[in-house]
C-alpha cells in the first residue's frame, strides 16, 4: 500500500503563493490592456488626419479591459483598429487563464481538505476498534498474559 504524507500548512502555504502570482497576473494583464489603450490613443488615425465625419469627435479611444463597458465612440486609425482585434481574440485566452488558475487552487484545497478528512475518519475508526477490544478476553488466548 502506498503511504501519504501531505501537509496541510505545506499546501496552504503553497496555495498562498499561487494566489500572490495570479494577482501579479492580473496585475500584468490590466496593465497590458492600459498600455495598449494609451498606444492606440498615441497612435491616431491614418497619416495624421482624421476619419472624414469625425473632426469634432472625442479623442481617440483604444481597447477596453475585458468586462469593461463599450467605447463610447468606435477606434479610430489602423493601430488602434489593429489593437482592438487583438485583444478581443486574445480575451477568451485571458479569461481561460484566470479560470485555470481558480480552478487548480480550488482543486488543490479541496482535495487537501479532503485528505485531512479521511485522516480524522481513519483514526476514529481505530480509536473505535481499539475500544472495542476486549482484554480479558485475550489473557486466555495462546501467547497471552496471565
Amino acid at each position: 500500500m502506498s503511504a501519504w504524507d501531505i501537509k496541510p500548512q505545506g499546501v496552504q502555504g503553497q496555495l498562498q503563493v499561487t494566489g500572490t502570482h495570479a494577482g501579479d497576473l492580473a496585475k500584468a494583464l490590466t496593465a497590458l490592456v492600459t498600455t495598449m489603450s494609451e498606444a492606440a490613443t498615441a497612435a491616431g488615425t491614418a497619416a495624421g488626419t482624421a476619419v472624414p465625419g469625425t473632426e469634432a469627435a472625442a479623442p481617440l479611444q483604444g481597447p477596453v479591459p475585458v468586462g469593461a463597458a463599450p467605447l463610447s465612440q468606435p477606434a479610430l486609425g489602423p493601430v488602434a483598429s489593429a489593437l482592438s482585434q487583438y485583444l478581443s481574440v486574445r480575451q477568451s485566452d485571458l479569461k481561460s487563464m484566470a479560470e485555470r488558475i481558480q480552478a487548480a487552487v480550488l482543486g488543490a484545497a479541496k482535495a487537501t481538505n479532503k485528505y485531512m478528512a479521511g485522516d480524522l475518519d481513519a483514526a476514529k475508526h481505530a480509536e473505535d476498534a481499539a475500544k472495542a477490544v476486549r482484554l480479558d478476553l485475550l489473557k486466555d488466548a495462546p501467547g497471552g498474559r496471565k
